[in-house]
């Protein structure tokens, strides 16, 4: 790769300024249709531009986030008490779009922007049903929110751009792979998630882009298999974002969806024989009702469950949390008629007061 290049470039283009905007456009079309080296070199462009012109950056909108989680979090031993990732600004106002894991239960969030600023930055809601983190920074940002696509209509196979700034701004060319449904093993359900690859290294809270510069998805997971198919192919999934402006309202007022699922506390995994438990959390309501990691759930009332989908939307048809879900289990060479009272998750955790 001509590393000389991008310097070379950003020494020009103050130089011409009635140029800037139309060299900008450019070089984000090319990191859409370039391949390898050239897309990678078009981001490092464009991130490389001076951002005191009035044509800044489009991906200046990507920020990096760091977040500290107190040790007597609930999820600092499985999520780290330590979190970095991207955030992503979609309004005037400082307020950015991440994935929820990396600030949940976080007593201290920072946004770092282009310009290597570090600026604080207050949790707004986390909603567990779409995975999605709302963080508003505390000091004014000089920057275009990205906008927010109403409605996703890439196909499989179209090039999409992932953007994600952990201490430097980095880009991957993707396509689209798949979209379809996807199911957490901590009882966690999209109807339709979206599945990129190659794979993107920091893919926590970065940002999905489409040829014309709107934000189609918030980056995730790490997965193995982005074509459905079960053949080895790995990249990202993606949680799509026409799923918050419905519930955008309520996470302002609320800081949190307005309707939550029941909760049960387990993580489950998908086997040849069904969904056996993987692991019972501590004083959660399967522990509570004596589940144990190994058991198999066979059914949730009269409903036979095969996978993680059939078992979760079993659970969250019998109505809000608080209801008792009765399960049959396998443990063993015994069935056992188990009733376990959910609750709403939030219960559980111990979040920031700036909840």
């Amino acid at each position: 790769m001509p590393v000389g290049l991008p310097r070379f470039f950003t020494r020009l283009l103050p130089r011409l300024p009635a140029a800037r905007d139309r060299c900008r456009a450019s070089i984000l079309t090319m990191a859409f249709a370039g391949h390898g080296w050239i897309a990678g070199l078009a981001l490092t462009v464009l991130a490389a531009l001076p951002s005191d012109s009035p044509a800044a950056s489009p991906l200046d909108a990507v920020l990096g986030l760091r977040a500290e989680i107190p040790r007597e979090a609930r999820t600092a031993s499985t999520l780290g008490r330590v979190r970095e990732g991207s955030a992503i600004v979609i309004d005037n106002a400082g307020l950015a779009l991440t994935i929820g894991y990396l600030v949940l239960e976080a007593s201290e969030v920072s946004l770092f922007d282009a310009e290597g600023r570090t600026i604080p930055a207050n949790i707004v809601a986390y909603d567990h049903e779409t995975g999605f983190g709302l963080v508003r920074a505390l000091l004014p940002l000089d920057v275009t929110p990205l906008p927010i696509a109403g409605d996703i209509d890439t196909a499989d196979g179209d090039p999409l751009l992932v953007v994600s700034r952990v201490g430097r701004l980095e880009g991957t060319q993707v396509m689209l792979a798949d979209r379809r449904v996807f199911a957490g093993y901590w009882e966690y359900l999209l109807d339709e998630a979206l599945f990129t690859n190659p794979g993107h290294r920091q893919f926590g809270g970065a940002a999905l882009i489409d040829p014309a510069g709107r934000l189609v998805g918030v980056g995730s997971l790490r997965v193995g298999n982005t074509t459905g198919d079960g053949r080895p192919s790995p990249g990202n999934m993606f949680v799509p974002v026409d799923l918050l402006p419905p519930i955008l309202g309520d996470m302002l007022a609320l800081g949190h969806a307005g309707h939550a699922k029941p909760w049960l506390g387990i993580t489950s995994r998908e086997s040849p024989d069904g969904v056996v438990l993987g692991g019972v959390t501590d004083g959660g309501p399967a522990d509570a009702a004596g589940l144990r990691p190994g058991d198999r759930v066979v059914a949730v009332g009269e409903a036979p469950v095969g996978n993680l989908e059939s078992l979760y939307r079993s659970v969250w048809q019998l109505g809000s949390p608080g209801v008792v879900v009765p399960l049959r289990v396998e443990r063993g060479e015994r069935m056992l008629d188990v009733e376990v009272r959910s609750i709403d998750r939030r219960q559980w955790l111990r979040l920031d007061p700036t909840f």
